[in-house]
């Protein structure tokens, strides 16, 4: 195969600047209201879920739970999807990763997302251990309930998102 045919693989930074037409306000499907309810539903851009998530500081947490939140508030929906925000939140974490294997410092601190409960997404970049020593590097501290790990106290310091 030659190398110009060769579909070049996008890096996490592009995937996180692609918008393709959203955010989008849409109503909830019959399908769909039977788990999320009535009403509507916002689907964000992914650079929405990163600034979002770049806004936490050091020593605070948030959940994608209260990122949803945020983002059905300011786009006056019923809820954020917890699908495409799950999925933004992790482009926006290996964006990040990339952004730091290239020595920039600003980047999305993405250590500080937690999904429900206060649980680690073991799914973001270096995986458990990783966001463990960075989040007890902040003064949390992690807990390991089964195969699952979770910061210990995380409501007390959660932030309120805009």
């Amino acid at each position: 195969m030659r190398v110009d045919a060769m579909k070049q693989r996008k890096s996490w930074r592009e995937k996180l600047a692609e918008d393709k037409g959203l955010p989008r306000v849409e109503t909830i499907t019959a399908r769909m209201s039977a788990r999320w309810g009535r009403g509507t539903v916002v689907i964000p851009a992914p650079l929405e879920v990163d600034a979002l998530m770049r806004q936490v500081p050091k020593g605070r947490l948030t959940t994608l739970n209260e990122i949803r939140s945020s983002l059905a508030r300011k786009h006056g929906a019923t809820i954020g999807c917890p699908i495409t925000t799950g999925i933004f939140a992790w482009i926006a974490a290996h964006a990040a990763a990339e952004c730091e294997a290239e020595g920039q410092a600003a980047m999305t601190p993405y250590w500080r997302t937690l999904k429900a409960g206060g649980e680690l997404n073991p799914k973001y970049p270096g995986g458990i251990a990783q966001l463990r020593a960075r989040l007890e590097a902040e003064g949390h501290r992690v807990i390991q309930r089964g195969k699952r790990h979770f910061v210990a106290g995380f409501e007390d310091v959660l932030f309120a998102l805009a």
